[in-house]
């Protein structure tokens, strides 16, 4: 019965490079997997460019982002300046009640549901 080695992972993870480098001359298995892996870091190294460019769009989204913010701001306090019957509206509650807008209301100035 052969049996598969399962020292590369232990090895790969926690021993140094010398004694990997010296296992993977003694055994084509784990020779193999360290194959493998150095065609995965290969695949990464040729996807990486791509990535470091996708990535470098974002801080400009974000200051493009934050600046529509403070211009939308800086606008709606100027607009909020220059009309004084809103602000005055929104400073002081100058709010229409139940009452005002037709609804029967109780004593107490809430909306009446029936008399029953």
């Amino acid at each position: 019965m052969n049996d598969k080695c399962s020292k590369y992972e232990g090895l790969f993870v926690f021993s140094d490079e010398a004694v990997l480098k010296q296992h993977l001359q003694e055994c084509e298995e784990c020779r193999m997997e360290q194959e493998k892996m150095d065609r995965v870091s290969e695949l990464i190294g040729e996807v990486r460019p791509h990535y470091l460019v996708k990535s470098r769009k974002r801080p400009a989204l974000k200051a493009v982002c934050a600046l529509m913010l403070l211009i939308f701001c800086a606008f709606s306090f100027e607009l909020m300046e220059n009309y004084d019957d809103m602000t005055d509206t929104l400073r002081y509650g100058n709010t229409l009640s139940a009452e005002d807008l037709g609804f029967p209301v109780d004593s107490y100035g809430l909306i009446a549901v029936g008399d029953g």
